[in-house]
């Protein structure tokens, strides 16, 4: 085999291999996305997969398949979490002792899993493309195999196992929609589905602030971002493989990007709607169908591709989910400064079904009558007509809010 080659034998060989190690993860229906498409659409739940993603796939193949010195000598990765927690588990399956290298402001969660299957743990740099690079230059030094999140073909070769499952689990999939950021899920779930289902689409998903393929596809090489910022870590990877690169050049069809605000809304219908948690990263598929629903030829089947995020992440990314789907209100008005005004108009609010999230009181301010207080309100409500109707009852009731 080519270095750079991945065929469905590889993907099949390496389902296989990992039989009895990973979960076969259910396939999942979900209404409102259903609804939106017009047809059934599906969700992968990797996020369910042991160590919390899909990436104990390709870490298992890669490492099962090490020779016995490069066994004995002990592995390194890089990763911003997911494939470091995958790594170290395969390694304390298999018996090996694994150093992983985190960008800096790694998620505590993934670090604190990663060191909880056995793995040292080294920071450096503030991109996985930085870790990367520190990572290779410890293995040159050390001698020691470095196992790459997404650039060999037994990582690409694993990960497609996702691609095999859906197919057996939902053959009637027309369309499988996965999240990409080096590209070798991408690319190993592309190279299971078509080849056996040449007819059904794959097209991946990358954060918009972290969108590395669409140029280096117009370019027809990897092209490295010179800067990325998006919440969704566990995609934001500054250059295509070379490997998963050529395979998705060569068979996906499409790539679509999303923003933080679509991740926001998906990772919270993921929370209300199907009681999953899912990290920003794995939410990316079901943020494009969110976008653009007729984009998507049903039956769909979106792969969730992780659930690992920090409790403290998932707090903010609520709210802001929330917000993007226009369920919070925030309002400024002026009351009299008199008993009874701020509970007249709390009483009223309530009347319409909202609730107050947060409130406060400024009583000092130049274009503040003597006899009033302005109060600062946050309101949660119901979508985007529920909040217009608010705002026209407090309107209409002489209130005059402002943003």
């Amino acid at each position: 085999m080519i270095e750079s080659e991945l065929t469905l034998a590889d993907v099949q060989a390496a389902q296989k291999l990992i039989e009895g190690v990973v979960r076969h993860t259910p396939v999942i229906g979900l209404r409102p996305l259903t609804e939106l498409v017009g047809g059934p659409v599906r969700l992968k739940c990797e996020n369910l997969q042991r160590a919390g993603s899909f990436k104990i796939r390709g870490a298992y193949t890669r490492l099962s398949r090490l020779s016995e010195a490069e066994k004995k000598a002990g592995v390194v990765a890089a990763s911003a979490g997911n494939h470091a927690q995958g790594v170290a588990l395969a390694a304390q399956m298999l018996g090996v002792s694994a150093t992983v290298f985190m960008p800096e402001g790694a998620t505590l969660a993934k670090v604190s899993a990663t060191r909880g299957y056995g793995a040292e743990v080294k920071f450096h740099g503030h991109t996985l493309g930085d870790a990367i690079e520190e990572a290779q230059k410890f293995c040159a030094e050390a001698g020691r195999p470095f196992i790459h999140p997404y650039d060999h073909v037994d990582i690409c070769a694993g990960q497609g196992t996702v691609g095999l499952e859906i197919l057996e689990q939902y053959p009637e999939v027309r369309t499988v929609v996965v999240c990409t950021g080096g590209g070798g899920l991408l690319a190993g779930i592309a190279t299971a589905v078509k080849g056996l289902r040449p007819d059904v689409k794959v097209i991946g998903v990358q954060a918009a602030g972290a969108a590395a393929y669409p140029a280096s596809l117009a370019a027809h090489h990897p092209v490295r971002l010179d800067h990325m910022r998006t919440m969704a870590d566990g995609i934001a990877v500054p250059t295509p493989g070379e490997i998963p690169f050529n395979i998705v050049d060569r068979l996906v069809d499409d790539i679509r990007t999303v923003s933080e605000e679509s991740l926001s809304r998906a990772i919270l219908l993921m929370l209300e709607r199907s009681k999953l948690i899912v990290e920003p990263a794995g939410a990316a598929a079901a943020a494009a169908i969110l976008d653009a629903p007729e984009a998507f030829e049903p039956p769909v089947v979106a792969v969730l591709s992780g659930g690992n995020i920090d409790p403290l992440v998932l707090l903010r990314v609520i709210r802001h989910g929330l917000s993007a789907a226009e369920r919070y209100l925030s309002i400024r008005l002026h009351i009299s400064d008199t008993p009874g005004s701020l509970a007249n108009l709390l009483t009223l609010i309530g009347s319409y079904g909202a609730n107050v999230v947060d409130l406060e009181h400024l009583r000092t301010h130049p274009q503040l009558d003597v006899d009033e207080v302005e109060v600062a309100l946050q309101l949660e409500t119901r979508g985007p007509t529920h909040k217009a109707d608010v705002l026209a009852m407090l309107a209409q009731a002489g209130y005059h809010p402002r943003p």
